[in-house]
């Protein structure tokens, strides 16, 4: 499955960023190329938000990309705001704030193997999808 984005400006403040599909080592590149566009576009202090409810999966390269923008409108006075997560993507950031997981992991694969596990025993996905 590949990554669509699509975005809605509602004022100069806020714009918020549909993610669908999964956001992951071979998707982030397209998602920072957009974000790159969007942030400029948003005032300082102004507000970004990530609809996540048509994200079905999410690995660490994700998590590092929203992690980018949220660095990036904190220096602005700003704030990065995520939105209806699915079950899956919602563990994820669970994970990730309880566990600091650059402490547990050994690599960057064996956390998107781990990721996988949890997103797919949620989903109900087997390995084979």
């Amino acid at each position: 499955m590949t990554l669509s984005l699509s975005t809605e400006s509602e004022s100069p403040d806020r714009t918020t960023l549909h993610l669908h599909g999964r956001l992951d080592a071979q998707t982030f590149g397209e998602f920072d190329l957009a974000a790159l566009d969007l942030l400029p576009r948003v005032a300082d202090g102004g507000t970004v938000v990530l609809d996540l409810s048509a994200l079905d999966y999410i690995s660490s390269a994700g998590l590092r990309s929203i992690a980018k923008i949220r660095k990036s409108m904190r220096a602005r006075g700003g704030h990065t705001l995520l939105l209806n997560p699915q079950p899956q993507v919602q563990k994820v950031f669970e994970i990730v704030k309880a566990v600091p997981v650059n402490e547990v992991f050994a690599s960057a694969r064996e956390l998107d193997a781990y990721l996988d596990h949890m997103q797919r025993q949620i989903t109900g996905d087997s390995i084979e999808d």
